[in-house]
Parts: structure tokens; sequence; C-alpha cells
């Protein structure tokens, strides 16, 4: 389980999305080849996504939750009501909504839960200054330097890339096309390359 201290839910709780959010949905179950209705809480407190086999069971031990810190939400391109999420564990559920409108309500919710605890992981736990790698290149010190500049212009190519995309899916999400199938997976699409990109830098950087 991911645990964040209080400075961290304290700034967690104060976002709009800060009460659970819950509903039916259809969860494809690859034991039955099928869809199933499920009851799934989504709550902000934890940062997890929590589901049961129906309402009345809700105030029991979940079926499974699933830990949404490092996740991606995606809408799935093969139909508007249908989405994905992908844990950072490994762990993916394909999820369908009753329409296309309940279904972005989902994906928006999810990814500010998600977004919420991967920031508060990240900044509790930043990159770890560059190793000193042997070699003649670290022996010079311009050479070092080189590289040093380089991952600060690809650190600021990423921060210009972030805010793009966030510009990006503000505009969708303002325009009159907003549940346009192709336009929701452009902007999961830019949401979770961003994120990645993001991911490999601070592998790269440690």
């Amino acid at each position: 389980m991911i645990w964040i201290d209080n400075k961290y839910k304290k700034y967690a709780m104060s976002v709009q999305n800060r009460y659970p959010y819950e509903g039916l949905l259809h969860k494809y179950t690859n034991a039955m080849k099928g869809w199933q209705y499920r009851w799934f809480i989504l709550s902000p407190e934890t940062g997890e996504l929590h589901y049961f086999l129906s309402e009345n069971e809700k105030n029991q031990k979940p079926r499974c939750s699933i830990y949404l810190a490092g996740a991606v939400i995606a809408p799935s391109d093969e139909d508007s009501n249908t989405f994905i999420v992908n844990s950072a564990t490994g762990d993916m559920i394909k999820l369908r909504a009753t329409d296309a409108r309940a279904r972005q309500e989902w994906v928006d919710k999810l990814r500010a839960v998600t977004e919420m605890y991967t920031r508060a992981i990240a900044s509790s736990h930043p990159p770890l200054p560059p190793r000193e790698h042997p070699g003649n290149m670290w022996a010079n010190p311009v050479a070092k330097l080189d590289v040093l500049d380089a991952f600060a212009n690809c650190r600021e190519q990423l921060n210009r890339a972030e805010k793009q995309s966030q510009s990006l899916a503000q505009a969708i999400e303002l325009s009159s096309l907003n549940l346009d199938p192709e336009l929701l997976l452009l902007k999961a699409t830019a949401h979770a390359t961003v994120y990645t990109l993001n991911q490999c830098f601070n592998i790269l950087y440690q």
C-alpha cells in the first residue's frame, strides 16, 4: 500500500474531488469472457479504486482494490463508453460506463486522484543526483557539465510539453466536441505520453 504523510494528504484533500465517487460500471472479466456489472468506489482519501459485486456489499471488504499512484487512465478507442485503468504494478482493468458523459466523469475523477498521489510521492521522493560513472568522460569536468546541461534542457522541454498537454486537455474540455471519441483519445494519449516521458527522465537522471 502507498502511504502519504500528513502534509501531502492535507494537500490532497484540498482539491475539488476529495469526496468518494461511486457507481455501477461494467467490468470485463477474462474468466467469464464478458462484461459484468460491479459497484465501484473511488476513494480520494486513500488513492484507491475499489470494486464490489454489488452496491449491497459496499460496506464489506472490497473484492479488489487498485492503488492509483502512477496509474494511467485512458479512454478506449473501441467505443465512447469504455476506458482502461493501468496501475503502476501492472494490473489492468477494462471498464465500461453507461454513456460517454459518464465515462468522462469517471476518467476525470480517476485522473485527478492519480495525479494527486503521483505528484505527492514524486515530491517526497525526488530524483537522486547523477551517479559518478567511471571513465574518462566523467574525469573531464567540461564533458560532465555538458551532460548536466543536456538534462536541464530536456527537463525544460518536458515542462513545456506538460503545459501544452494541459492546455490541450482544457481546450477539449471547453469545446462543444468534448465527448468526441477521437478528441478524448487524443487527450488521453497526450497525458499518458507526457507522464511516461517524465518517468523515463527521472530514471535516466538517477
